[in-house]
């Protein structure tokens, strides 16, 4: 009696499994536009190559920036842009930062669209071709920026442009606010939305960078996706620090302090932080999960199941299917003794956490306390930075951001996502519950590994997707 109650049981639990499954039917997508966009692809790359060529090169060190090729960026705008210089309201904000008004039918809803026109630093030594030369070759356009995000920038300015030439007048007012210190976390942007905020503006929608259109990133999903950060990741640098007496290393103690960081390292990574289910990650599973293969759809159709399952294949996996579950840590430095004979009296171990969720730099701090289990080392967060709060998926605004997406790459799913870096559209979040995070830009898995690296470069056909769709955005706002 009792086998078959199990039996039955099971052929239950089976079939809900099985119901929720077949169920979990893709969502409906906006119907595409198919009006063309014209746009003059001479002028878009060659004021690109334009933007390229002034070393807009942040440092943490000021001494080092070169402040004259930002003076150079700012004096070429209106030289590129005319059209822009003469309708739109103009100023300076905070250290470098230019902030743009182009007047609508109303001051009511506006909308902000951000970038940043300073870059990091680059090797030159280690680029195929000169990072600021803009090369084009083959179809192809080299340079530091043009990933990250002077593309995104002259995207915005390049359909604004276009648009008022045309006589185009936008519904509702736009910001263009770029900032020339994001790179290195300054405080222009800051200044910013601390001006909106005094203004009494509270954005309809805030664009930054962000997701881009990507394939092959989602499991069992074969079609290109286009991810739209709705939140992005805190940041907090926490040290281990340990002291001693030092001495020679030809008499050791039991356990030197280094033995000591090295096995709190192993305990941090051998015990990761809890996994949290946050609303960016549950959204993109319920849009994307639904057009995923039969097994993988199982699993998200009944994640109250198979929760902790997909969990473990996050931690196998690592990457950004482990990150977009949890906080994560990476151990990024270490010092102890310069010689190899001395035992040293301090060693430190330094980590960079991106924090989740619920998780803050003091959760994080005494996590990391309990997890090392050891008076003897002392945590320090050395800098830190909470969550971003997330965005709504449920109103005009997404539905805008959809829609010309969806026109502008027709074969993509537009999905929510939780967004990994740092940004500046962070500080918005005071101001408005609809900050969005996309670099208009369909980027393979080799040109994403490109920000920040060597050989950074964009196609000349993905630049001018770029301006494509920033066309049909402010002809819908």
């Amino acid at each position: 009696m009792i086998g078959w109650i199990i039996l039955a049981a099971i052929v239950v639990f089976v079939g809900i499994l099985l119901v929720r499954t077949a169920q979990f039917k893709p969502l409906p997508e906006p119907e595409r536009s198919q009006e063309k966009v014209a746009l003059n692809e001479e002028k878009i790359v060659a004021d690109m190559q334009e933007l390229i060529r002034c070393k807009t090169v942040s440092y943490d060190d000021t001494s080092l920036i070169d402040e004259g090729e930002f003076l150079k960026f700012r004096q070429l705008l209106p030289q590129l842009y005319p059209n822009i210089h003469e309708h739109c309201e103009f100023g300076m904000m905070g250290v470098n930062g230019l902030l743009y008004l182009w007047k609508g039918k109303t001051d009511k809803d506006p909308v902000i669209l951000m970038a940043h026109y300073d870059v990091v630093p680059v090797e030159e030594s280690q680029w195929e071709k000169p990072p600021f030369d803009a090369v084009v070759e083959d179809g192809v356009l080299w340079g530091r920026g043009t990933l990250d995000t002077k593309g995104t920038l002259c995207g915005v300015l390049e359909a604004a442009e276009q648009l008022i030439g045309e006589g185009y007048v936008p519904e509702h007012d736009i910001y263009f606010a770029f900032s020339g210190q994001e790179e290195v976390n300054g405080t222009t942007c800051r200044d910013m939305v601390t001006w909106f905020e005094e203004q009494g503006i509270h954005p309809a929608m805030v664009l930054d960078e962000g997701g881009a259109v990507v394939e092959n990133v989602f499991p069992g999903v074969s079609r290109e996706c286009a991810v739209v950060g709705i939140a992005e990741k805190g940041m907090a640098n926490i040290e281990l620090h340990a002291k001693s007496r030092g001495g020679h290393a030809s008499t050791p103690p039991p356990h030197t302090i280094v033995g000591e960081l090295a096995k709190a390292v192993v305990a941090i990574e051998n015990h990761p932080f809890p996994r949290q289910l946050t609303k960016p990650v549950r959204e993109m599973l319920n849009v994307l999960g639904r057009h995923s293969t039969f097994v993988y759809k199982l699993i998200f159709a009944n994640l109250w199941c198979f929760e902790g399952l997909f969990d473990m294949v996050c931690r196998m996996s690592g990457g950004e299917l482990n990150a977009m579950m949890r906080t994560t840590c990476a151990m990024t430095r270490m010092q102890g003794s310069k010689a190899f004979n001395v035992i040293p009296p301090t060693a430190s171990v330094g980590m960079n956490l991106r924090l989740m969720g619920t998780d803050t730099a003091e959760s994080a701090k005494e996590y990391v306390e309990k997890v090392i289990a050891n008076p003897n080392i002392e945590v320090t967060v050395y800098e830190g930075r909470n969550p971003s709060p997330e965005s709504d998926t449920s109103g005009e605004a997404w539905q805008t951001l959809s829609q010309a997406i969806a026109d502008t790459w027709q074969d993509a799913l537009v999905s929510p996502y939780l967004m990994m870096a740092c940004s500046d559209s962070w500080n918005y979040g005071r101001i408005s519950d609809k900050v969005y995070r996309f670099s208009a830009m369909k980027l393979s898995k080799e040109e994403r590994g490109m920000i920040h690296g060597n050989n950074e470069r964009v196609p000349v056909a993905t630049l001018v997707k770029t301006v494509e769709f920033y066309v049909r955005l402010m002809k819908m706002l």
